[in-house]
């Protein structure tokens, strides 16, 4: 029995909590201008009333209290969001008086963002109202009076990226993920060895960058294909080059695949299909390094010895073959 009564008491408290704060969300518009980020901020009257030490969220929609506690409020809610443009912090003010919302029960604060120039890309951060753990803030992202992007902020999620439709916001892009394709695959052995293996037998330059271009207009890697790659070079005897074919054949898999990532980052499309052209620019500047670091080492050693060129084919082949195997099964059914 007072198990009982102890979880209807805490059931009752919770609904009293709910009952006093019935909207634990707020909502900051920004739009995107020429030389500054405008940000209309609307907050809930009762935290308004909670941050302001008020007795009743009534109380925060009288419009001469809000105008007399306009810089105590500004001063306790501007340093909980933050707004970067292209990695430069803005420096926001408020430059009227709150304005009570009554049919909304919220207060409306207007911020103005000064910015150098129109910004490639926004970020913002906000963690309005931290004593409610429970509390969310509606992002929309404007320009030129459309909204273009929606985010939900949170205790787990504070921040958003919003890249602008403009030449700044493709530049942004391209500085972004040009280098995130070289990374791509600089660090990622599999992506190495699958690299490798398709350079193993040799070619010319020219016969070895249109292999990589295969790879990267396609855009993949599968464990299996580093197999694949592995025992075609075993088995094979003179007959076509039909590399090329390989890395375009695997390659779709990977960059749908990637194409998919990107659109769970809630990029808008016209920021997709930059990101997809300045990732695998990187991927190929990446893969044209590793070539000429590898197809020079291998050149110097078959010019010196042609035998020893073909048993490092084979014997790289075997490798390849091995730790792809290892590397399908332990990702198959050990991940």
């Amino acid at each position: 029995m007072p198990r009982l009564v102890l979880a209807l008491l805490i059931a009752l408290a919770t609904a009293a909590r709910a009952s006093a704060h019935p909207a634990p969300f707020s909502y900051l518009d920004a739009e995107l201008g020429e030389r500054a980020v405008e940000v209309t901020l609307v907050a809930h009257a009762f935290d308004v009333a909670h941050e302001l030490g008020l007795a009743s969220p009534d109380d925060a929609l009288d419009p001469a209290l809000l105008a007399k506690r306009h810089d105590d409020l500004v001063a306790r809610l501007l340093p909980r969001f933050q707004l970067a443009a292209d990695e430069r912090v803005l420096s926001c003010r408020s430059p009227a008086a709150p304005e009570a919302v009554p049919d909304r029960s919220a207060v409306r604060l207007r911020f103005a963002c000064p910015s150098d120039g129109p910004a490639g890309v926004l970020r913002v951060r906000a963690a309005l109202f931290p004593y409610d753990p429970a509390h969310q803030t509606f992002v929309n992202v404007y320009e030129r009076g459309a909204l273009q992007s929606q985010a939900i902020l949170d205790r787990d999620h504070d921040a958003m990226e919003y890249f602008a439709g403009t030449r700044q916001g493709a530049l942004a892009v391209v500085r972004r993920f040009l280098p995130a394709g070289v990374h791509h695959i600089l660090i990622g052995p599999d992506h190495l060895l699958f690299l490798v293996g398709l350079l193993l037998l040799g070619g010319s330059f020219r016969q070895l960058a249109w292999v990589v271009t295969a790879f990267t207009v396609a855009h993949s890697l599968t464990l299996s294909s580093i197999v694949y790659v592995g025992a075609d070079n075993l088995l094979a005897r003179g007959g076509r080059d039909v590399r090329a074919w390989i890395a375009l054949a695997f390659g779709l898999v990977h960059g749908f695949g990637f194409a998919s990532v990107l659109r769970e980052m809630e990029l808008p499309r016209r920021a997709l299909a930059w990101s997809l052209f300045s990732f695998n620019v990187g991927v190929e500047m990446g893969q044209l390094l590793v070539v000429l670091a590898v197809a020079t080492a291998l050149a110097a050693l078959r010019a010196r010895s042609e035998q020893a060129g073909r048993r490092l084919a084979v014997a790289g082949s075997i490798v390849v073959v091995v730790a792809g195997s290892l590397w399908f099964v332990q990702r198959l059914f050990f991940s």
